[in-house]
């Protein structure tokens, strides 16, 4: 059975244990680097990042955008939003229906 991860800082994702999701606190760079790698490795086919978290590790979670498992999806901390999420969720839209969602909105 595929399972849901949430990886950022500890008070970002706590609250989603009680959805019960799997979370994985991180608090540097390098355990971010090397627990996306375990869960995009492991039985994980959705994988939520903060947006903080996400900023410090662009590069590796580039590598999964062609991958269809998993799914990595931005979602916003504490910290506040940077708006990454939203632009990740509309460029895959986009991609999948072949149009703009948002007709004329722009960002």
């Amino acid at each position: 059975m595929r399972k849901v991860a949430v990886m950022g800082d500890h008070d970002s994702i706590y609250g989603f244990q009680a959805l019960g999701l799997d979370v994985f606190p991180v608090s540097t760079k390098e355990e971010g680097r090397e627990q996306l790698v375990k869960l995009a490795l492991g039985e994980y086919a959705i994988i939520y990042v903060t947006e903080s978290l996400a900023q410090d590790l662009k590069e590796d979670i580039d590598e999964y955008k062609e991958s269809i498992s998993p799914a990595i999806i931005l979602i916003p901390g504490i910290s506040g939003n940077t708006g990454d999420g939203i632009k990740g969720v509309k460029l895959s839209v986009e991609q999948a229906v072949g149009s703009d969602i948002l007709f004329g909105n722009e960002d």
